[in-house]
């Protein structure tokens, strides 16, 4: 898979891990063809067996993304209206359904749908100077992509809130703080951080992560009156991979397991 396969987007693989670089400049906005192209992305990199962790990030120094080009909204059309909306919608499922690991390195500001894509991951890592914002109510939109959901499932209802509502943007300080992003890095260092807790997921095995990411966001849908059993029977599926048998055999034998991904 190389950079001109997915419009707006730079892959590089790198061991296990899978880079991808926002790159629309000047602030990485999202548009028709970059989100189909992420949604492609994901699904390709669900069937490479040789990745387990997804790391995406913005290039350059100020921005992670900015969001949707509001050009696209100035006239009113309910039609790029509802096409935006369903390709967003596709795109930040898709990875937020990622099976591997994925983690938002955020090298600046991460407004609207920057911060949505952010969201839709399993970790962030932000930068000492980046700003985050769901600013879409103050010119008479909302957050189309899962922002309402997904930013109150990680920061509760009252932060929510304010970032919705009030409109209030947040520093990498109070990010972490109200626990939107997992760590906060100096200037320059997000994407090295990332990438380092990206390495760690090798030492997973992948099937057992896929499941155990699954079992983990079925809360967002259920009690545990019904995830508890499936996590019994995901337990007893994983005796069907040789991964499980690689793992226990080589804590046993005092080495490094080398996983199969089957």
């Amino acid at each position: 898979m190389t950079s001109s396969t997915y419009a707006g987007l730079r892959l590089e693989k790198r061991g296990h891990t899978a880079l991808v670089t926002l790159t629309n400049p000047p602030a990485h906005t999202w548009t028709v063809e970059s989100l189909a192209a992420l949604e492609r992305l994901v699904r390709d990199l669900e069937a490479d067996r040789d990745i387990y962790a997804l790391v995406i990030t913005g290039d350059g120094e100020k921005f992670f993304s900015a969001g949707a080009d509001l050009k696209l909204f100035a006239d009113g059309d309910k039609g790029m209206a509802a096409t935006m909306a369903r390709r967003f919608g596709a795109a930040f499922e898709a990875l937020a359904g990622y099976g591997g690991v994925s983690i938002a390195a955020l090298n600046g500001y991460a407004m609207g749908g920057g911060l949505e894509c952010a969201l839709a991951c399993d970790l962030r890592v932000a930068e000492e100077h980046a700003v985050m914002a769901l600013p879409e109510a103050s010119v008479g939109l909302l957050p189309c992509a899962g922002g309402t959901q997904w930013l109150a499932w990680n920061v509760g209802e009252s932060w929510a809130k304010r970032m919705v509502l009030l409109g209030e943007r947040v520093d990498a300080a109070t990010a972490q703080r109200i626990g939107l992003v997992d760590e906060t890095t100096p200037r320059g260092q997000g994407l090295a951080r990332a990438l380092a807790l990206a390495e760690q997921v090798g030492r997973q095995s992948p099937g057992a992560v896929r499941v155990c990411k699954n079992l983990i966001q079925a809360a967002r849908h259920g009690g545990p009156a019904n995830a508890l059993p499936a996590e019994r029977e995901a337990f007893i599926g994983l005796f069907d991979t040789g991964d499980q048998r690689e793992g226990v055999n080589a804590f046993l034998g005092k080495r490094s397991p080398q996983w199969k991904n089957a």
